[in-house]
C-alpha cells in the first residue's frame, strides 16, 4: 500500500477525428494524439518526481464528440476494443513509467454489436486493465441503462459500478456530466470507492461551473478526494477552440482544491493524495463523517417507486437521436403532471 503519492490531472489539447473520411485516417489521428499524451505524461512524470503514481486524461484525449455523426457512422470511425494496439501502448507505457493512467473512449462491445458505450478505464503500474466502467447517464449516446436488463444479464449488477481496490487505494471514474449527478458517485462510495477519476471535457470559466461546484460537493460529501482532467481546448470542431479549456484539479475530500490549472495544456493540477489521512478521517465520530451517518433505506423506497427515465429504453427501438430527444420529452411531460 502506498499510503502517500502524487496524482496529476492533465490538462491536454484534444485533436478532433470527426472531419475524418474513413475509419483509416480517423486511427492515424487517434495514433498521434496518443502520442502526444503519452509524451506529456512522461515529460510531466520527469517534472514532478517519482512520486507520481496516478495521472488522469482528460474525456476525449483520443477523438473528440460525435457532432453530427449517426450512431452508425460513429462507431465505424472512432470506436475501439479494449484489445486495440492503441491499448496495449497504453499498457507498456504504465509499466515503463511506473504509473496508473485513467482516460475515457469510445468502446465496441461483442454483446451489443450495433451499440457502443462511451468507457472510463484504469491501468495499473503492471500493465492490467483493472477496471472498465461504462457510463450511465448520457444525452445522445448509448448507455447500459438503455438496454439494462441484457447489460445485467451479460455482466452482472456489480459491472454498473466497478471499484478497483489497489496499492494506491479504492479507485472509481466518473465520467464527465455525471460528477452532476451524487448517485453515480454515492454508490461508488457505498462499495469502498476513495478516489473518484473525473475524464472530463467541460466549459472553462473564472466563474464557478456547475461542474466545478459538483466536483468540490461529490468529495465532501463522500468523503472522498477527486481527480479531474479537463481538456486545453479542442482543435478540428467547428466551435470555439477553447470553449472547454481549464478548470482541471485535485480536490481533497473535504472540498478544498489542492492544486488547479489555468488555461492551455497544462500539468499543474497535481497534488499529494493521502490515502492514510483519509482512513484516518473516515474512521472518526464526527459530525463531518457522513459516510457512517447515511441511512440508505430511507430513500431506497423512493428510487424504487418513482420512475423517470425509464431502462430499455432500446427495447423495440432504433437507437438514434430522435429516441433520445423523444424518450426525454416523455419523461419532461410526465415530470410536469
Amino acid at each position: 500500500m502506498i499510503k502517500r503519492y502524487k496524482a496529476l490531472a492533465l490538462q491536454t489539447e484534444c485533436f478532433a477525428i470527426n472531419s475524418c473520411k474513413d475509419r483509416k485516417s480517423a486511427y492515424a489521428l487517434m495514433q498521434q494524439s496518443l502520442n502526444t499524451v503519452l509524451a506529456e505524461t512522461r515529460g510531466s512524470k520527469a517534472f514532478i518526481g517519482p512520486d507520481l503514481k496516478l495521472v488522469v486524461l482528460p474525456e476525449y484525449f483520443l477523438t473528440s464528440f460525435p457532432f453530427g455523426e449517426s450512431l452508425d457512422q460513429w462507431r465505424e470511425k472512432a470506436c475501439l476494443s479494449t484489445d486495440d494496439p492503441l491499448f496495449t501502448q497504453m499498457k507498456e507505457f504504465c509499466i515503463q513509467q511506473s504509473i496508473f493512467l485513467s482516460g475515457n473512449f469510445y468502446e465496441l462491445d461483442p454483446h451489443f454489436p450495433d451499440l457502443y458505450f462511451q468507457s472510463s478505464f484504469i491501468i495499473d503500474d503492471e500493465g492490467e486493465l483493472i477496471l472498465k466502467y461504462r457510463r450511465l447517464n448520457s444525452m445522445f449516446a448509448p448507455t447500459p441503462h438503455d438496454v439494462l436488463d441484457d447489460y445485467v444479464k451479460a455482466y452482472g449488477e456489480d459491472a454498473l459500478f466497478p471499484v478497483a481496490n489497489t496499492k494506491l487505494g479504492a479507485l472509481a471514474c466518473i465520467a464527465s456530466e455525471e460528477i452532476m449527478y451524487p448517485e453515480i458517485a454515492r454508490c461508488l462510495m457505498m462499495r469502498g470507492a476513495e478516489v473518484f477519476l473525473h475524464s472530463s471535457s467541460e466549459a472553462g470559466s473564472p466563474q464557478l461551473t456547475h461542474k466545478d461546484i459538483a466536483k468540490r460537493a461529490r468529495a465532501i460529501e463522500n468523503m472522498s478526494y477527486v481527480v479531474s482532467a479537463n481538456s486545453a481546448g479542442i482543435s478540428g470542431i467547428d466551435f470555439p477552440f477553447a470553449s472547454t479549456d481549464g478548470l482541471s484539479k485535485i480536490v481533497h475530500f473535504e472540498g478544498n482544491v489542492l492544486s488547479e490549472a489555468g488555461t492551455g495544456g497544462s500539468m499543474v493540477a497535481n497534488s499529494y493524495i493521502d490515502i492514510h489521512a483519509l482512513r484516518d478521517y473516515r474512521s472518526k465520530v464526527s459530525m463531518q463523517n457522513y459516510n457512517a451517518r447515511q441511512r440508505f433505506e430511507l430513500y431506497a423506497p423512493s428510487y424504487s417507486n418513482y420512475t423517470h427515465y425509464p431502462p430499455n429504453s432500446f427495447k423495440n427501438e432504433t437507437p438514434n437521436k430522435e429516441l433520445f430527444i423523444k424518450t426525454q420529452l416523455n419523461v419532461i411531460k410526465k415530470l410536469q403532471g
